[in-house]
């Protein structure tokens, strides 16, 4: 069995639990049961320390220029715009070009694509879910269809799988998404099992 690499990235006022619940599933999945360790779990941003929403410092383990290759690269959500309508947080990475350039340098090399809440916001203005399905927190779905008529956008679901592109709702959605992928690549026995263990509940 492989150890896959997950990327997780990171931005300044990233919704804690974004990217936070995914780090946590994948990092335990399997450790229980399998012999091997199923993924090596990582942090990488475009600089070298965050600071999440409420004030959470983060120092990633990577920036975008010494990260390893990633199998699995997972874009979390968070933010929006202050009073005076400037953007934060997710609105403002999803018009980053460097953001996002390497989201589409990350789409050509890895096996698998995720996104939490307003994550498809990014992944939507780098081109990368026009002909697919996609959701995000349900207060930004007008925001992900404005970026594109030629995205799909789903309303009421947890999350929507595309095969290589997977996304999920807001917040606490990205968990089980999580837990959808470790049951997908490692079989919904391993995944029901990592969700007993977290005491969560998960039905594959």
């Amino acid at each position: 069995m492989m150890t896959r690499s997950v990327a997780v990235f990171l931005f300044d006022e990233v919704e804690v639990l974004d990217f936070a619940g995914p780090y946590e599933v994948f990092s335990v999945a399997g450790l229980r049961t399998l012999p091997q360790k199923p993924f090596d779990v990582f942090t990488v941003a475009e600089k070298s320390s965050i600071v999440a929403r409420n004030g959470l410092k983060v120092t990633p383990d990577y920036t975008f220029d010494t990260m390893p290759k990633a199998d699995i690269v997972l874009i979390p959500g968070g933010g929006g715009f202050t009073s005076d309508g400037v953007a934060f947080g997710s609105r403002r990475e999803m018009n980053n070009p460097v953001v996002l350039e390497w989201a589409k340098k990350q789409a050509t090399q890895a096996e698998l694509l995720l996104s939490v809440c307003t994550g498809a916001l990014i992944l939507g203005q780098a081109g990368l879910l026009n002909g697919l399905k996609a959701t995000t927190h349900f207060m930004a779905l007008d925001s992900l269809r404005a970026i594109s008529t030629e995205i799909e956008v789903v309303e009421k679901v947890r999350y929507v799988d595309n095969g290589t592109v997977i996304l999920s709702a807001g917040v606490s959605a990205g968990i089980d998404m999580s837990y959808y992928v470790v049951s997908k690549l490692l079989g919904a026995e391993i995944a029901t099992e990592a969700a007993r263990y977290a005491q969560y509940d998960y039905w594959p």
